[in-house]
């Protein structure tokens, strides 16, 4: 199977020229889904880093980039919302966050905020032995104690070292939230009703927007529940800001 595809066919979220060349690096296996984005084209594309596979190659072979605390070892592994990428030796970090316009783009955080990553809850059941087992996002499974304050669509901060849950966000009217995907792909506000829709299909959300700008509409599988510190000037760490709109794990 071939490792490239036509950049026309990749999906919106992917920072890529469409037309500048035919043919770009294809995904590999992992977290995301087809929204995953080869970390080649982060390192080449759009950070510049590296100008070829080769010297991208090099690079993580010296252990030198890693994707939520881990060394990252292939240059296709999928790169997707909230992850966080650290540069050890240039000491850079960043999240991974959709501009307006739904493509994603690389938000610059500093070395604490590098140590955990966002993820919203998108399954949860109960396992033997009694514990709780959430489901997120990006695939990773979470093994918790106290099911009763988790939610579907609730958020949760977890520490990349050992998948401590450090921070809880709770998914209802009033919460801070970004659209992910969808017309409003990247505008932040605050939910000001879920509208509940009968049957299977998806129920709606209206929210307020940051800036001030018009109201907006979207389905609930486009938001997730963020913390003040995904707003540019937010004030306080996650546990902090969890203490004002969450349960603490």
């Amino acid at each position: 199977m071939s490792n490239h595809q036509k950049r026309l066919s990749v999906p919106n979220s992917w920072p890529v020229e469409r037309k500048a060349e035919t043919y770009t690096t294809k995904a590999g296996a992992g977290p995301h889904g087809e929204d995953g984005v080869p970390l080649l084209i982060v390192l080449r594309d759009v950070l510049g880093y590296a100008d070829s596979t080769k010297e991208a190659r090099y690079a993580l072979d010296q252990d030198s980039v890693l994707v939520n605390g881990t060394p990252a070892a292939d240059e296709r592994r999928p790169i997707g919302m909230f992850d966080i990428l650290a540069f050890r030796e240039r000491e850079e970090y960043y999240r991974v966050f959709p501009d307006e316009g739904g493509r994603l783009s690389l938000t610059p955080v500093d070395a604490d905020a590098a140590g955990s990553k966002l993820g919203k809850i998108v399954g949860k059941r109960q396992i033997p032995g009694g514990d709780t087992q959430l489901t997120l996002h990006d695939g990773r499974t979470l093994l918790v104690d106290d099911d009763a304050s988790y939610g579907s669509n609730d958020s949760v901060v977890v520490v990349s070292d050992d998948e401590e849950v450090v921070a809880h966000f709770t998914y209802e009217e009033g919460a801070l939230v970004t659209a992910v995907r969808g017309a409003h792909a990247g505008r932040i506000g605050r939910i000001e009703e879920i509208q509940v829709t009968p049957g299977s299909s998806d129920n709606n959300v209206r929210i307020e927007d940051f800036e001030g700008d018009d109201d907006f509409e979207t389905i609930e599988e486009y938001v997730v529940v963020i913390d003040e510190n995904f707003v540019e000037g937010g004030a306080g760490d996650d546990e902090a800001d969890a203490d004002d709109g969450g349960d603490d794990e």
